[in-house]
């Protein structure tokens, strides 16, 4: 059974660039994703010691483990990009999804982002682990899309209470393992029209199972693998018709 997904057609995020294919959160890395088709990207930010905000998974540098916050942006490595940069590179129209890594980055991030157009700004898709600081932040920004990235576990108060309240403090989707989405599970959050998307989908038949429960958005290191397997999903025509997330 095929279910329908909120979005006209599912975002397929380059886990932190062509991860799979090339260095990643490199400018190689998304320039390679974009030529792979991917219709979005992402990756992880941190926050230099002179406020820039710079794309990489951990929070230290070399083999001396130097801590980025402690580091000016000229310090890290030359193939390494900042947020900035990024949307510069890659065409106007993708989606790009942000794994916020330090508190820190928040302000200066939406900051920045109020200097950008409305349409730009909703394609940021920014990503935390605890909703609750995500609704403190609502406030700053009513444009970017804000994603509670979590587990079935961190919901104590169970699934359908936790989809209530990312409507309630305009959250706007929910960021699970592959393994925790269920058909049933992406269909309780779309009743409360957040958008569901699923992580680590490293494989075809992963990547067509969470296409089939109606899933907003998959994030895969295998663009090429992830693109055919959307490719081949869009073929069938939509399960009923969309609600397009605008």
């Amino acid at each position: 059974m095929r279910l329908p997904s909120k979005v006209e057609k599912p975002i397929a995020f380059a886990h932190r660039g062509a991860r799979a294919h090339a260095a990643e959160n490199t400018a190689e890395a998304f320039d390679l994703a974009v030529k792979l088709g991917a219709t979005g990207i992402e990756s992880d930010v941190w926050l230099t010691a002179d406020n820039e905000l710079i794309l990489t998974h951990d929070g230290t540098v070399g083999l001396r483990r130097r801590k980025i916050s402690q580091m000016q942006r000229e310090e890290l490595p030359e193939n390494w990009i900042t947020l900035p940069e990024l949307l510069e590179r890659i065409p106007a129209g993708l989606d790009v999804s942000i794994d916020i890594k330090t508190d820190a980055a928040m302000e200066p991030l939406l900051d920045w982002a109020g200097t950008l157009d409305p349409l730009t700004r909703g394609r940021l898709y920014l990503c935390h682990h605890d909703w609750e600081r995500l609704a403190a932040w609502r406030s700053i920004d009513s444009h970017v899309r804000l994603i509670d990235s979590t587990s079935l576990k961190s919901m104590t108060d169970g699934p359908e209470r936790r989809a209530f309240r990312l409507a309630d403090a305009g959250i706007d989707g929910v960021n699970l393992h592959h393994r925790e989405w269920t058909g049933g599970m992406a269909t309780l959050f779309h009743r409360f029209d957040r958008l569901c998307f699923g992580w680590d989908a490293q494989h075809s038949r992963i990547l067509h199972d969470l296409l089939r429960m109606g899933l907003d958005g998959v994030y895969s290191d295998h663009v090429d693998i992830m693109m055919e397997t959307l490719a081949s999903h869009l073929d069938q025509g939509p399960a009923a018709t969309p609600t397009v997330h605008d």
